[in-house]
């Protein structure tokens, strides 16, 4: 048996898990940050998801893999006791800041708490219509140029020399790929595997599939329709689809006003959850009978983040109206 959660703390991921004599794998799905663009509202994250593959033995931690990191994401890692020292690899789907301004404090964490080095996966160099080049590999290698500059690393090291004398950056192990049409392998390790397929955004944008035997997670990232405006046959994006084929689990983006926490503003919610297997929609907060778990949405400034079932968002049939946003 098999089981997979969503969840916003660990304290209430472990108290899902009934004991059992044999250990059993088991995937936990932690949406770290579910804010969409370059705006920041009510103390959401940028986007990012925790996927912790394991068993019963480790508490589901045996692998711990962030995908995207967009700002706020330590401090929503650490409300589920993880720290990016924990972190087995990190990927991106693309370099929009929305998904990377949290990428910085995740490795100078990482850094001061003199962690291991880390695989940062991300597309390869890819040249933009206008002819400028977006660069994963650029961005990670510079990551930590201000806190050299500002003499914080030199400052850093005389306190520990056995941090790394090249600080934060030195600690990325940025593996790159060429994004395809067809899904392929990038990343592995033991049962873990991920794959990914280009899909269109921005040039280079890539969303993932992670497969264990515990069950299977796609994020989407911000991936559309090649078909940039109506009218077209869908809105959603082919390569998602396709990369999703008999998943358990797909953490997707998606802007629309209808879904803004505030639609007066016409700030978007970004990221829906949604099981795939088998098309089922949901029934009381469970998709094909396992447990799902809201998380940054339900944060604001006002109030503290709190835990709140997705019982009352249904999936959406091909051609049906988008669920409101609270």
């Amino acid at each position: 048996m098999r089981r997979i959660f969503v969840a916003v703390t660990a304290a209430m991921t472990f108290a899902t898990l009934p004991s059992t004599a044999r250990a059993t794998p088991c995937l936990v799905v932690t949406l770290t940050g579910t804010q969409g663009g370059p705006t920041v509202f009510n103390g959401q994250a940028g986007a990012g998801t925790l996927v912790s593959y394991g068993d019963d033995s480790n508490g589901c931690a045996a692998v711990r893999l962030q995908f995207d990191a967009g700002r706020g994401t330590s401090m929503r890692l650490s409300q589920v006791k993880v720290t990016p020292v924990q972190l087995s690899a990190i990927f991106l789907t693309h370099i929009h800041g929305d998904h990377t301004e949290g990428l910085p404090d995740v490795l100078a964490l990482r850094w001061y708490l003199k962690g291991s080095k880390v695989d940062v996966v991300c597309s390869a160099d890819t040249v933009t219509r206008s002819g400028s080049v977006n660069s994963c590999r650029n961005y990670v290698t510079h990551i930590a140029d201000a806190f050299i500059r500002s003499g914080e690393v030199a400052e850093r090291l005389s306190e520990d020399r056995e941090r790394l004398a090249g600080g934060p950056a030195e600690l990325a192990n940025v593996l790159t790929f060429e994004p395809k049409e067809e899904p392929q392998l990038v990343w592995a390790s033991g049962d873990v595997k991920v794959s990914a397929v280009r899909s269109t955004h921005i040039a280079g944008h890539a969303s993932y599939r992670v497969d264990t035997p515990a069950g299977s997670v796609v994020i989407g990232g911000d991936a559309s329709n090649d078909t940039p405006a109506p009218p077209r046959s869908h809105s959603t994006s082919d390569q998602v689809e396709k990369l999703a084929q008999g998943t358990d689990v797909i953490v997707h983006s998606a802007i629309h006003p209808v879904l803004g926490p505030d639609r007066g503003q016409r700030l978007p919610r970004a990221d829906l959850l949604s099981a795939e297997r088998s098309h089922r929609p949901w029934r009381n907060g469970k998709a094909s009978g396992r447990e799902v778990l809201d998380v940054d949405s339900s944060c604001s400034l006002a109030r503290h983040c709190t835990t709140q079932s997705l019982g009352r968002a249904r999936r959406p049939s091909h051609g049906s109206r988008l669920p409101q946003g609270r």
